[in-house]
């Protein structure tokens, strides 16, 4: 019974440590540029000069500490939690889901990028659509058609292949599309896993393996999309290695360049939140802070590290950002809404510091080497 209590003593300490560590150095907001027009300025000089502050390098410096001591704990024990085992066990009941899941998290944000007022966007909201009226109405009917055969789940894998090739062609032209690269590691999930149910093309493909049904009879696709589908099929085990490494490159992406080598339009907003007068830090420390915090949470999905807390924490942050700033576009960050949902619903899959960890114990507790 004692060690059992000191146990779970143990393991409330490492969350309460790691909930403060994450509140301690919040982002100010997830993509600053999409609310804010100043001047880019920073880098390594910016970090320096806010560290040269004793109070700011105490504060990054404990915190940092607090964590790594924290998540250093847990690992060490390593508890069983009964809750944990539960909360998995109905996780697993999604996975049928997760396609259905991916889907609505593209294809809505595409559908309000078409109709986006004044002209809408091109997947990100930093990169307006042709002012060419002409090519406004396509690139509209193109990116609309694009979220409506995405939510429908009709052609599935070419819609998703087709929408990755056309932002990837986008970045080409406009770099400005990076902050929305979350988008790639969505559309490849979508291409490895398919539509998923409910789908048309799921309802479609019962109707053309059915025997005796008309549309049977007239299915020129489907059985070239089973083909397809065999030779997909074994590397959908790397979806959640696709979904966690691409999120937690965009985290560090947006901590790095949006953050700290661009902190004026985040100090601009800090300011205009009024975030100083919240916790009695400056606007460049909470830029610091979100910075650092973005790419500590990048890194450790990039890793696969506490990969289902991390995305919990993720989401959470996504949140406080989302009823925290008046003026950000929340179609914008559904994408990065689901992905979190999807990496916490799917966890670490292979490759990954969590996957070796449950060998590691499976070992321990059975003796045979997994």
């Amino acid at each position: 019974m004692t060690s059992t209590s000191g146990r779970r003593r143990r393991v409330f300490v490492a969350v309460v440590a790691v909930f403060w560590a994450v509140l301690a150095v919040r982002p100010a907001a997830a993509h600053v540029r999409y609310v804010s027009d100043a001047a880019r300025d920073g880098g390594i000089e910016f970090v320096v000069d806010v560290l040269s502050n004793p109070v700011n390098a105490a504060l990054v410096g404990g915190t940092g500490v607090g964590a790594v001591a924290a998540v250093g704990g847990y690992l060490w024990v390593r508890p069983t939690v009964p809750d944990f085992e539960v909360l998995r066990s109905a996780l697993a009941e999604y996975l049928t889901y997760v396609p259905w899941m991916l889907r609505l998290s593209l294809g809505l944000p595409l559908i309000g990028a078409g109709f986006a007022v004044e002209g809408g966007y091109f997947f990100s909201p930093a990169v307006p659509l042709s002012t060419v009226p002409f090519l406004v109405v396509v690139d509209r009917l193109f990116m609309i058609g694009l979220g409506f055969l995405l939510l429908f789940g009709l052609g599935t894998r070419v819609v998703a292949a087709v929408g990755l090739a056309a932002y990837l062609g986008g970045l080409l032209v406009d770099p400005n599309l990076l902050l929305s690269m979350e988008y790639v590691p969505g559309f490849l999930a979508i291409i490895l896993l398919g539509s998923g149910r409910p789908s048309a093309d799921h309802l479609l493909s019962r109707l053309a393996g059915a025997k005796g049904t008309l549309y049977s009879r007239i299915d020129p696709i489907h059985v070239r999309a089973r083909r397809v589908r065999d030779r997909i099929d074994p590397y959908t085990m790397y979806v959640p290695v696709v979904l966690r490494v691409g999120l937690g490159v965009t985290f560090v992406y947006l901590g790095l360049i949006e953050k700290l080598a661009n902190p004026a339009p985040g100090i601009a907003l800090a300011n205009d939140l009024g975030l100083p007068s919240l916790i009695p830090v400056s606007a460049e420390m909470w830029v610091l802070g979100a910075g650092l915090s973005e790419i500590a949470f990048g890194l450790a999905l990039i890793a696969g590290l506490l990969t289902r807390a991390t995305a919990a924490g993720a989401f959470l942050l996504f949140t406080i950002t989302l009823f925290g700033l008046e003026n950000d576009p929340v179609l914008a960050h559904i994408t990065m809404f689901g992905l979190a949902s999807a990496v916490f619903t799917l966890g670490s899959g292979p490759l990954s510091i969590d996957a070796w960890l449950d060998r590691e114990t499976d070992e321990d507790r059975t003796g045979v080497p997994a």
